[in-house]
């Protein structure tokens, strides 16, 4: 494998290093290797708080079972993959599903919680009716009819926050399927979509080229697929040039891409164009490769509810 410059810089400044000051080192270093994602670790708690809520329910192991096992399985594939280090969209991804997975299970408990008071209740109106006196009855008959009817209200509603958690999951299945297919990655800012200015733009130019037409197109088809999610189009450049020139050139571009998804049908109100200039290189603008991957336009995607996770 060969080694990049940052490698033999590292190289010559451990073996450079006092004798004393390496077991210092190897510390930050192995610190540094250890971080993990912010996003994944409230991921992992949001899993680990619906599971154990689950868990916690006297029926769940009773009437849950399987989606309760479901789970508990998808939670320590989540934390293995934590534990390993593996990329935050997979830990993510875990995570998800088994929040989901417990919900699910939640739901199951709750609609055999309410048919539990049904039956409960039939047998309080059928013992009321044979020990009390036609006037009583008749009293206990109008009580357990409308708690016959709560209960079914309970059931509907249990019924109803299934449909919902389902409908939900597959809404939002389907919206990650459509941005992975347009090649969005997920990061701790969201799903973000880079385009590299060579593909949209002339060099030193703020007019989008033909080619741009079929990634714009693509987009726009999806924010019209999910109106309530919102874009922030971020333009980017390389360090050649004045801070003031990049920033303006990057801000004209940003700018241009909003107008393409515009006029293709995309509401105003949902996009928001910033120029970031040279401020947040991806790469070194030492060679000419990195600055190339310097020059881009990337598209920060919203949540289903129009929220963003993060800002610049």
């Amino acid at each position: 494998m060969r080694k990049t410059d940052n490698d033999h810089r590292n190289a010559i400044a451990v073996s450079s290093a006092p004798r004393w000051a390496l077991p210092m080192m190897a510390a930050l270093l192995l610190a540094a290797c250890a971080t993990t994602s912010p996003q994944g670790e409230s991921a992992v708690a949001q899993a680990q708080a619906a599971v154990q809520t689950l868990e916690s329910d006297p029926l769940a192991a009773q009437t849950a079972g399987k989606p309760l096992q479901d789970a508990r399985d998808a939670l320590a594939a989540a934390l293995k993959a934590q534990q390993d280090h593996r990329p935050p969209d997979e830990v993510v991804h875990l995570a998800y599903l088994a929040r989901r997975r417990a919900e699910i299970g939640e739901a199951i408990v709750a609609e055999t919680r309410a048919r539990n008071q049904i039956a409960d209740a039939q047998t309080r109106r059928d013992q009321v009716l044979m020990a009390s006196r036609e006037r009583e009855a008749a009293a206990a008959r109008a009580q357990a009819s409308s708690a016959e009817a709560q209960a079914a209200a309970a059931q509907n509603q249990a019924a109803a926050a299934r449909n919902q958690a389902a409908a939900a999951n597959d809404e939002a299945a389907a919206a990650q399927a459509q941005l992975a297919d347009l090649q969005a990655k997920q990061t701790e800012r969201g799903m973000v979509l880079t385009l590299g200015s060579n593909v949209l733009f002339d060099t030193a130019s703020d007019t989008l080229k033909p080619g741009a037409d079929e990634a714009l197109n693509r987009v726009s088809q999806f924010l019209q697929s999910q109106p309530a999610v919102k874009l922030r189009i971020e333009g980017h450049t390389d360090s050649r040039g004045s801070e003031s020139y990049n920033e303006a050139l990057s801000q004209r571009r940003a700018q241009a891409v909003a107008r393409a998804l515009m006029d293709r049908g995309v509401d105003p109100s949902r996009l928001q164009a910033v120029g970031r200039g040279m401020e947040v290189p991806v790469a070194t603008n030492d060679s000419a490769e990195g600055r190339q991957q310097n020059r881009r336009v990337e598209l920060i995607f919203s949540n289903l509810q129009g929220q963003f996770a993060g800002v610049g």
